[in-house]
């Protein structure tokens, strides 16, 4: 299983610098939650591990399955994706004219994949029967939920390694975020996979996290070494837990 380096990563938009000097790994096999608010940072480490945003210093290392290291700084985003990193985005950024089915088969952007469509395809619908059910029913037609679990079948299509997930939670109703937490859990385990998820919501998240760090304006305040060590922090019960 494959495994994720950021070390010491600046980044911005422009003269505006939101990543100061950021650090977080991410081992084979675990899911890692990524905690803040909006505006610190959150998306832009996931963006510069997609290579959507290019860090200005730093680097970020893949680690393959066979002891292979590979810097993403440089690379573009379709190079991520064939090495076997994907990402769920903010917001779905699915096709809203198109059909669950195209949707999907859009996903299969990796070689490798490609040839497996069919296959993959069948275990998209038997993740997510909604999907199977609307399969010919325009995207954005959908209710958010159905949206959220089109996005992340459509990432699955690509079978990744590595699943990056950018605030699965955003817009939609308490039910339905446990629903979708629940769900990738499940799939994290049937897919092997390693998963790297920035989350708002702290109760949510640390159902299915193994450990975690929390970003303030752009740093790590504090990198926990297990699940436990998140809920014991002072700053998740002042800004989580209400405490």
């Amino acid at each position: 299983m494959s495994r994720i380096v950021v070390d010491n990563v600046e980044a911005g938009y422009g003269s505006v610098r939101v990543l100061h000097g950021v650090s977080v790994t991410v081992d084979p096999g675990e899911t890692v939650v990524l905690l803040g608010t909006n505006g610190n940072g959150k998306s832009t480490l996931i963006n510069c591990i997609m290579g959507i945003v290019a860090p200005t210093a730093g680097s970020i290392t893949y680690e393959t399955d066979d002891g292979e290291k590979i810097e993403l700084v440089g690379k573009t985003p379709e190079d991520v994706v064939e090495l076997g990193i994907t990402l769920v985005p903010e917001g779905r950024r699915l096709f809203p004219q198109l059909t669950v089915a195209e949707n999907l088969t859009l996903g299969a952007y990796r070689e490798s994949a490609r040839k497996r469509i069919d296959a993959n395809l069948e275990f998209a619908f038997e993740a997510f029967p909604v999907l199977a059910e609307r399969r010919r029913q325009l995207a954005g037609s959908m209710s958010g939920g159905e949206q959220q679990m089109l996005a992340i079948a459509r990432a699955l299509m690509s079978e990744p390694r590595i699943l990056l997930i950018d605030e699965p939670s955003v817009g939609l109703a308490p039910i339905l975020v446990s629903r979708v937490i629940a769900k990738i859990r499940e799939l994290k385990q049937q897919r092997n996979l390693t998963v790297l998820m920035a989350e708002q919501n702290f109760n949510q998240a640390i159902k299915i996290a193994d450990r975690g760090y929390i970003i303030v304006h752009g740093e790590i305040a504090f990198a926990a070494a297990t699940a436990a060590d998140l809920s014991e922090n002072e700053m998740v019960k002042q800004y989580y837990l209400g405490a």
